[in-house]
């Protein structure tokens, strides 16, 4: 009886709890969609006359960009709460079709925004899906394996480039549709393409782009973006600027004369290049410039209102003056920063956004900050060489002059993506080995299987005595991002390497893109202990212990010189000793509590 009456007590309290959350659920549900739902959904966003009108009635764009492909899933909803308590009303994303579609034949939409998400934080959403989107991204988020196509023309109605885009958009657009403005969705707006101003090598592209888009069932309003000197097509223009400009904003206001200014992207940083300074905008001219835009009546997003991180190989670079590849941070300096802590840029952006509130609204109260830990080293005490790794790499392949990343047979004949390729051929003699501008990134020269130097475009390879292996490890560090070298992003080794003005011939090759499964099969490779002289290149294990509930830290690697980190199978980035970043961010949610691989 005693056991009976205290099982009723439980059931009489779950009873209550459930009542409880459901009614909670009924009041976030009438409550907090209240306002998309005593809006009637016909018009939506219109921009006929000198300021945007949201169903008829005054809106200004106060937006922030935030990418949900740089920032870990279990924190999404953390970061929309932290732009909703600053005053922000409306998010802006890319769509990053590289990681959708990695191969012709995948689709990956697991890590898709939930734009519900959105919806519940009262957060208007203003879609990017490109489908070039820039965004610091490898390739501008192209997938690479447009460019096994030696005739590719990107982002032109080039019939390969064209019937790509429409298989993306058939997958894409169709999970989009519901969640517009007019479907009872957050979505009010969507970009098409991006800077196709300063690109414009086909007139009629940005039309068919338009019309794909259109075709499939968006009819929220488009706009396009650009930077103020290629403001020459589109629907509603918007511009991109970090300074205010009155000539800037006057060559807008001419080109459409009835319609509202939006700056699209106000620059709240930049991004950051491997071996040059850290880039930072001054938290006081950042505000100015803000004040200064609302001032005038205009909508702003700023860009990046969070940055995040490029996790993996996701990073881009720049072609002009010189290759130069972007580090795998991607916080922007901007208000809310890397790993989402709180900035003087958000402090002094909340106070004068808290002004265009209206008098009856107060701003959210400001989430409190995750945990971090700064854990115990993680020693490495395990040791693998390259040479014990090959075999578990996807073939190898031979060819007798060098095979370019995209183009070899590897994932379903989708070519390599990311990562490392090796070229290894036998020589019999000695001399000048020169690379011309063949080597796409770097690559380290290994005389029988002993490292002798890197990244030169001329190297004296020592005589051998009798036939040795000439082995070439290339590394792919980030296809450019923008401007006109698109087309000519192919990695690996795109043409002759020479030896004593010889071509060398007959190459074995070996796909090294670090995906998980090729990560996974390494445990079971002949590891050794950790001697005081291990070879290079090569791969170094160890182990880091978390207690308790994981917390987000930053992995930091005085001594290592350049390479790539790993946590429990992820990609964390890049790291080299050349800065200017000094570490990795390593999200909380990464970490298992207790023991994580290393």
């Amino acid at each position: 009886m005693v056991v009976l009456r205290i099982r009723n007590v439980h059931k009489r309290k779950y009873a209550l709890i459930c009542l409880c959350i459901a009614g909670f659920i009924m009041y976030r549900y009438l409550g907090m969609s209240g306002r998309g739902r005593r809006m009637s959904r016909k018009v939506g966003l219109c921009a006929n006359t000198s300021q945007f009108t949201l169903e008829g009635e005054p809106f200004r764009i106060i937006g922030g960009s935030i990418h949900y492909f740089r920032v870990p899933r279990a924190y999404w909803r953390d970061r929309l709460m932290k732009m909703k308590a600053c005053g922000i009303n409306t998010l802006t994303t890319y769509v990053p079709w590289n990681l959708h579609q990695p191969e012709r034949e995948v689709f990956s939409f697991q890590t898709q925004l939930d734009l519900h998400l959105a919806a519940e934080m009262e957060l208007w959403v203003i879609l990017r899906p490109g489908p070039y989107i820039s965004s610091e991204l490898d390739l501008g988020g192209l997938p690479s394996w447009l460019l096994q196509d030696s005739s590719m023309r990107l982002r032109t109605t080039h019939p390969g480039f064209i019937q790509a885009v429409n298989t993306f958009f058939d997958k894409l657009i169709p999970k989009l549709v519901p969640l517009q403005f007019k479907k009872g969705g957050p979505i009010i707006a969507v970009q098409v393409e991006n800077e196709y101003g300063s690109f414009a090598k086909d007139q009629s592209y940005m039309l068919f782009i338009k019309e794909a888009l259109q075709s499939r069932g968006i009819s929220e309003l488009l706009l396009t973006s650009d930077k103020h000197k290629t403001l020459k097509s589109g629907a509603l223009r918007t511009v991109k600027l970090q300074k205010l400009n009155q000539r800037n904003i006057q060559e807008l206001t001419a080109i459409q004369p009835n319609n509202p200014t939006m700056v699209m992207d106000y620059w709240t940083g930049w991004y950051d290049i491997w071996g040059e300074l850290h880039h930072v905008l001054p938290p006081e001219d950042m505000v100015s410039t803000v004040r200064e835009i609302l001032r005038r009546g205009m909508s702003v997003n700023l860009y990046m209102f969070h940055g995040g991180s490029s996790f993996g190989f996701m990073s881009g670079a720049l072609a002009n003056p010189s290759y130069r590849a972007l580090v795998p941070s991607y916080d922007y300096d901007a208000p809310l920063s890397e790993s989402g802590e709180y900035t003087s840029k958000y402090h002094l952006l909340r106070d004068l956004l808290s002004r265009y509130k209206n008098s009856s609204d107060s701003l959210p109260d400001m989430p409190v900050l995750h945990y971090r830990e700064a854990y115990e080293p993680a020693i490495m005490y395990q040791h693998l060489s390259l040479w014990d790794a090959l075999s578990f790499t996807e073939g190898p392949f031979k060819s007798t002059k060098p095979v370019n990343m995209e183009n070899l047979p590897v994932n379903n004949r989708n070519g390599q993506s990311y990562g490392y390729t090796l070229y290894e051929t036998i020589i019999t003699r000695g001399g000048l080995l020169q690379s011309g501008d063949n080597v796409r990134d770097r690559a380290l020269v290994i005389n029988n299987h002993a490292a002798t130097a890197g990244h030169y475009k001329k190297i004296n390879i020592s005589q051998p005595a009798g036939r040795r292996t000439l082995s070439l490890l290339v590394e792919n560090c980030g296809r450019v991002h923008q401007g006109r070298e698109l087309d000519k992003q192919r990695k690996g080794l795109v043409g002759d390497i020479l030896l004593n003005n010889i071509p060398l011939r007959d190459f074995t090759i070996y796909s090294l893109d670090m995906k998980p499964s090729f990560l996974d099969s390494l445990y079971q490779a002949p590891w050794k202990s950790l001697s005081e002289t291990p070879s290079f290149p090569g791969f170094f294990m160890g182990r880091l212990f978390a207690y308790g509930y994981p917390s987000d830290t930053f992995v930091k690697l005085p001594g290592w010189e350049k390479g790539v980190v790993f946590i429990n199978g992820l990609n964390l980035g890049r790291y080299w000793s050349i800065g200017p970043q000094q570490t990795l961010y390593l999200p909380g949610p990464f970490l298992n509590s207790g023991i994580n691989q290393v």
